[in-house]
């Protein structure tokens, strides 16, 4: 427990050290929420589909989560050319410690600017709806911000190039961001993107914040809990594995 608590103290010390890495990270966010949000407002109200903001916000703040989330695997590529990697490695620890410390510290950086994100949508005007269920929207942030903080983990542990990392990861995050229900609903879509969002891992992550905020689910509440909770253990263990597999 030591061992975890230490790598999150020292990623969350990262994070707050660095104030251009806290302002850059909430250009996308805003652009899209801007752009999109209010772009399409007056075309989605008259759809019939009532205040876009309040469609569009849950997935905005998704993706601030899972960008910051998935490019802290980078850092294991950053301190195994720096040494520290090693340091780590031979601690009396175990790999599976390290593995969940570094996703853990990786993950409450993502929800930290998720939830920035989250203030910066209110102020744009999303509403958020008043429910019990309401405290289920950070523990969706969390499980987000965990299960792309597994991801990270996994390509930070196979890949040795920091310029590769970035190419790779965007090539990967950013079909699982659009075609996660995040900016436009399944409803109408052909079958075969429909299908395609039942197997992004995202798609449930999102559908869960989007209910917990707004009442409306479209795959369910248990489903979204347990498909995005199972996700986030296989990759702790898939992680795991690639982790110990690293060649100092």
């Amino acid at each position: 427990m030591k061992a975890i608590y230490i790598l999150c103290v020292r990623q969350l010390k990262r994070y707050v050290r660095s104030p251009a890495r806290i302002i850059g990270s909430l250009g996308q966010p805003i652009l899209f929420l801007v752009a999109l949000g209010f772009g399409f407002k007056a075309m989605f109200a008259r759809a019939g589909g009532g205040n876009y903001i309040d469609f569009l916000a849950p997935g905005i703040i998704s993706m601030a989560i899972l960008f910051n989330a998935v490019f802290s695997g980078i850092e294991i590529i950053w301190d195994r050319q720096f040494g520290f990697l090693k340091e780590t490695l031979v601690a009396p620890v175990s790999r599976l410690e390290i593995v969940f410390g570094r996703m853990l510290g990786g993950a409450l950086v993502a929800m930290a600017q998720g939830i920035v994100v989250f203030v910066i949508c209110l102020i744009a005007g999303f509403r958020v709806k008043s429910s019990p269920i309401l405290p289920l929207a950070i523990v969706f942030m969390f499980l987000i911000a965990l299960l792309f903080a597994g991801i990270g983990t996994v390509f930070g542990s196979m890949l040795q190039d920091m310029q590769g990392f970035p190419l790779i990861i965007n090539f990967l995050v950013m079909p699982l961001f659009f075609f996660s229900g995040a900016i436009f609903s399944a409803d109408g879509l052909p079958k075969f993107l429909q299908f395609g969002l039942r197997l992004n891992p995202l798609s449930y992550g999102v559908d869960g914040l989007r209910g917990a905020c707004t009442g409306v689910f479209a795959y369910g509440l248990k489903t979204d809990l347990a498909a995005v909770t199972i996700l986030t253990a296989i990759l702790l263990g898939i992680g795991s594995y690639f982790f110990s597999k690293i060649q100092l």
